[in-house]
């Protein structure tokens, strides 16, 4: 089951190249994956569920604010994941973290507070990716 209850992850519906610079603020639906890089804040949609997916080529200077978060490149600003944030081994975060689940692999550093986003008294869920051998 998906972390948007039974509806599948938005798709991916708009992509930044690598080798684009953009300078300004980003809104966007559905699905964003950002391969280039981009001064400005980055924010989805607030009326439909987000994936936003920042590659492993990407640098984002700026906020980000979405549902569900993919993160393997370089962010310098704070991260919103409404939902689910997935820290992959190549990610580099310079800016405080709020997520409702967390999910961080070996190798991904952060240098921020990581601060736990909560409905009333519910408690964040914290998952360790295993070693694949």
């Amino acid at each position: 089951m998906s972390i948007f209850g039974k509806k599948a992850q938005p798709p991916i519906k708009s992509l930044i190249a690598q080798g684009s610079q953009i300078e300004g603020h980003l809104r966007f639906t559905d699905g964003l994956r950002v391969d280039g890089d981009v001064s400005g804040d980055i924010r989805a949609n607030d009326a439909s569920p987000s994936l936003l997916v920042i590659s492993e080529c990407a640098t984002v200077t700026g906020e980000i604010r979405a549902d569900h978060v993919i993160i393997n490149g370089h962010v310098m600003g704070p991260v919103h994941a409404h939902e689910l944030l997935e820290l992959q081994p190549k990610a580099r975060i310079e800016g405080d973290i709020y997520y409702k689940a967390l999910e961080m692999h070996q190798g991904a550093v952060i240098a921020g507070q990581l601060r736990p986003m909560s409905d009333a008294d519910e408690k964040p869920t914290l998952k360790l990716a295993a070693n694949n051998p």
